[in-house]
């Protein structure tokens, strides 16, 4: 059959107006507003490539194996529930009714309860932070976790594989989950000598375009997380990579090394990706021992992403920003907010609450940096203090509520990471880790550059353009 220019020309833009008008019906379904107007306005462009990356990535709902996989998720906290069910109770009457609310909160989103007896130590110094990990490695008698979306093989990485062999040759059990894509490169070259060494290394979040594990390419297991005989557990910022794995920056990190009850959580975490990912379902008395307590410090974890029905971290910061009666100090190296997000801060504000936005002055990623600067000039208008820190990229990502909330995790403030990315947060109640928080605070506001509004707005024509597009895209960044 033979076609014309002429007939192939309207076959194409026949076609390009019939997706445009059947993606104005499927993609607002089940998606924020943000979104929606990024997908399309990307369709209305350029209709063929949208329509591409839509069937890639665009589709909110997971693969039907990992929804299969998720309802046969045994109940991984029953024997942390069984080992818990005999500690003493926090009773809400200890809890301001402010913390209380989000207490119950994160317990309804994540279904891990607030839990006393831990202790928390803030690490920040990078070699320190590896030092002490190494350390609890080495003491370690019965089983190691490992869950990192960066493991890279560089001398940082290689001081963790060198404890996790040590520990293998004393028979300890060592577990390694490495995101597929953060970790591609590691997963390929230490595998063989990881296996060799007795240690078990599976990958988190791999793509399948083909067979029973398809997953779309754009979802990522973000978690940092380490769990020494459910002892010891480590989150926070810091991937297992040297400080300057990129070209020309530094990174900065903070980390928080728990013991207590709460590690049990981190354990309970760690042990639903492994089953994901393997099938294989950890509750022995070796992986979830008997709970000690280690301190005073009140804490619980919350678990999210695209597996929760719920965008949790979001609902979770959110509910924190509107219970703030004095001040939020919120550090985070990546800022794409939603509406929700953005009203909270503003609300704040207007009751009279200090809010400060502490990020780094350069970006490790060009789109995400002009996106995030795109929103400045409105979080400064609407009484936002945004504070630049000019020493190294700071990484780190945590947010201070008042004189007694601490929430320190993997997660950034950021779309991709309320829906696409799976974080861990802790949450700490506690107003001595939150007075040594604030000492770190202090420390970046000595290291940081004050944004004024009037200077911000006479920032060059071409850069605000820049900004003005990559803010379109960044419900997609």
């Amino acid at each position: 059959m033979h076609f014309d220019a002429t007939t192939v020309a309207w076959v194409l833009v026949t076609g390009e107006w019939v997706i445009r008008l059947a993606m104005v019906v499927v993609v607002p379904f089940r998606r924020t507003p943000d979104a929606a107007k990024a997908w399309l306005l990307l369709v209305f462009f350029e209709p063929w490539i949208g329509l591409a990356l839509y069937l890639l990535i665009g589709r909110p709902r997971m693969p039907r194996w990992r929804r299969d996989q998720l309802k046969r998720l045994p109940e991984v906290l029953v024997q942390f529930g069984r080992r818990c069910q005999f500690e003493p109770k926090v009773s809400r009457s200890e809890l301001e009714a402010r913390v209380a609310d989000s207490v119950r909160l994160t317990e309804n989103l994540g279904h891990l309860a607030i839990v006393d007896g831990n202790a928390v130590e803030i690490l920040t110094e990078y070699g320190r932070i590896i030092d002490r990990l190494v350390e609890d490695i080495d003491a370690s008698r019965k089983n190691v976790h490992v869950l990192y979306y960066l493991f890279i093989p560089d001398a940082t990485g290689m001081r963790i594989v060198e404890a996790l062999e040590r520990a293998a040759a004393r028979g300890v059990r060592c577990r390694v989950l490495m995101d597929a894509h953060g970790s591609r490169g590691a997963l390929k070259s230490l595998g063989p000598r990881m296996s060799a060494a007795g240690i078990e290394l599976h990958a988190a979040c791999s793509v399948g375009l083909f067979g029973r594990r398809i997953l779309r390419p754009d979802l990522r297991n973000h978690r940092k997380i380490a769990v020494i005989d459910g002892r010891v557990g480590y989150t926070g910022s810091m991937n297992l990579v040297d400080p300057g794995f990129k070209q020309g920056i530094v990174y900065e990190e903070l980390v928080i090394r728990v013991t207590g009850p709460v590690v049990l959580q981190l354990q309970s975490v760690f042990a639903s990706d492994w089953f994901i990912e393997t099938d294989e379902s950890l509750d022995s008395e070796d992986v979830f021992p008997e709970p000690r307590h280690c301190g005073f410090t009140l804490a619980q974890c919350l678990p999210s992403g695209p597996d929760f029905p719920s965008l949790n971290n979001q609902k979770l910061f959110v509910a924190l920003f509107h219970s703030a009666r004095q001040r939020i100090v919120i550090t985070t190296p990546y800022f794409i907010p939603d509406e929700p997000l953005i009203q909270a801060l503003e609300t704040a504000v207007l009751r009279g609450v200090e809010v400060h936005l502490i990020l780094s002055d350069r970006s490790d990623q060009r789109m995400v940096g002009l996106g995030q600067r795109s929103y400045y000039e409105d979080l400064l208008r609407a009484g936002v203090r945004i504070h630049l820190y000019r020493q190294n990229f700071l990484h780190a990502k945590h947010i201070s509520i008042d004189d007694h909330v601490c929430v320190i995790g993997s997660s950034n403030m950021d779309i991709r990471s309320f829906v696409l990315n799976a974080e861990i947060t802790m949450i700490v109640y506690d107003r001595d880790v939150a007075q040594n928080l604030r000492i770190e605070e202090q420390r970046y506001y000595r290291h940081c550059v004050t944004l004024d509004l009037g200077r911000w707005c006479e920032r060059p024509l071409r850069t605000q353009m820049a900004e003005a597009v990559a803010r379109l895209m960044s419900p997609l960044l």
